[in-house]
């Protein structure tokens, strides 16, 4: 089958579309890339998705709700073309959303006890009608139906990609939010733990656009942060934040790391009397030392560690990242013959490739959910397509 996945991250700032071919043998599946695009939200929108993933109104979630099923379509319909296809040679879309808000931690409810809740948008019905292919969207509510946080998901496309028979791998995923998959060496996919670890470059670019009015959405490279000195005192104040010391399964967002977290950074900042250098320094080596506390979880040795996500071009979080780990080699994902960029996108490409053949691709272990379950909302494609499904195979 040929397959488009879509993702938008935490950061928020575009939607990155992958066409890949996948084939199934056995029950493992084989991917090929055909194209990649990603399509940058305006500027503005993206200030306006923050926004609304804390303070939304019901009428503006609404609106922005189908506003980006409409640019997701555009990137599924983009990066079609640029691979020489048609609509109707693409079998099957698989679409994150964007999350505006996520509860993994739950609220209880008189009578119904504790609620956990998430919420992606970027209506699939549009991109299905605009396309005319069958799209499944929506995959994290279903594992938090059955017990679980809903994240991570993608560590079922690292196991996918990653795995080896004699080394232990850590895969490192620094988006708007870092997490890890760790990898045990010659297991199965139950094997595998998995968990975020808290922020990567979500703070980082929050911290930019504040200081720079609005005119820098993120630091290129990593070159202000490059030039900084880690503040220690602030440092030891972060590893000090609760959440990295709470045991998995556990994952988070913008809700803990969002806008009034970095209020009170800045705020720590100008009393400290750090400079923008220096607050992002220290920041780059709070995410890799939150990364490097995963160790404490992971149930074997760490032999390599593979990087990907939009923080590996971040000069000064690998810089640590490395510093952390030694003498583990650090590697990053286009080293390993995947994209750093694309490879969430291919990860709900893949994840809805396994839904459509009605495979379970939760990681009970990694949610907490009670069991494996198909993820998913299913939404078809043009008129008179025909859809067959198959046992679910858990």
């Amino acid at each position: 089958m040929k397959v488009v996945g879509l993702m938008s991250g935490t950061s928020a700032d575009a939607v990155d579309a992958a066409l890949v071919r996948i084939v199934r043998r056995g029950r493992t599946p084989r991917i090929t890339t055909l194209a990649f695009a990603s399509v940058p939200y305006p500027r503005s929108l993206q200030q306006r998705i923050v926004e609304l993933s804390l303070h939304g109104q019901v009428a503006q979630v609404c609106h922005m709700n189908v506003l980006l099923g409409e640019l997701f379509a555009n990137a599924a319909l983009r990066v079609i073309q640029k691979a020489g296809y048609r609509s109707t040679d693409i079998d099957l879309i698989g679409s994150h959303g964007q999350t505006i808000h996520h509860l993994p931690n739950g609220i209880r409810e008189p009578g119904v006890g504790l609620v956990r809740s998430t919420l992606q948008i970027g209506e699939p019905s549009v991109i299905a009608e605009r396309t005319g292919i069958t799209t499944i969207a929506n995959f994290r509510p279903r594992d938090m139906a059955a017990g679980g946080e809903g994240a991570p998901l993608v560590p079922y496309a690292h196991a996918a990609a990653f795995s080896h028979a004699r080394r232990g791998r850590l895969v490192v995923n620094i988006g708007g939010i870092s997490n890890v998959t760790y990898l045990p060496p010659g297991r199965g996919v139950g094997e595998l733990q998995a968990f975020d670890t808290g922020p990567g470059n979500m703070v980082m670019d929050a911290i930019v656009r504040e200081l720079t009015k609005g005119t820098r959405s993120y630091d290129a490279g990593g070159r202000l942060a490059t030039k900084g000195t880690v503040s220690r005192r602030m440092l030891a104040e972060l590893m000090a934040h609760p959440f990295l010391a709470r045991r998995p399964p556990k994952s988070t967002g913008r809700e803990e790391f969002g806008a009034p977290f970095v209020r009170r950074l800045l705020t720590k900042q100008r009393r400290a009397g750090l400079s923008t250098e220096d607050l992002l320094a220290t920041c780059a080596a709070w995410t890799a030392e939150a990364i490097g506390l995963s160790r404490r979880w992971v149930a074997g040795d760490v032999d390599e560690v593979i990087a990907g996500g939009g923080g590996v071009r971040n000069r000064a979080i690998m810089t640590y990242l490395r510093q952390v780990f030694a003498p583990a080699p650090l590697r990053a994902f286009d080293d390993c013959g995947w994209s750093s960029k694309a490879f969430e996108a291919t990860a709900f490409a893949l994840l809805a490739f396994q839904t459509y053949h009605g495979q379970c691709t939760n990681v009970p272990r990694v949610t907490g959910a009670r069991h494996p379950v198909l993820l998913g909302v299913v939404v078809p494609g043009c008129p008179g397509s025909r859809m067959t499904w198959p046992r679910v195979t858990r």
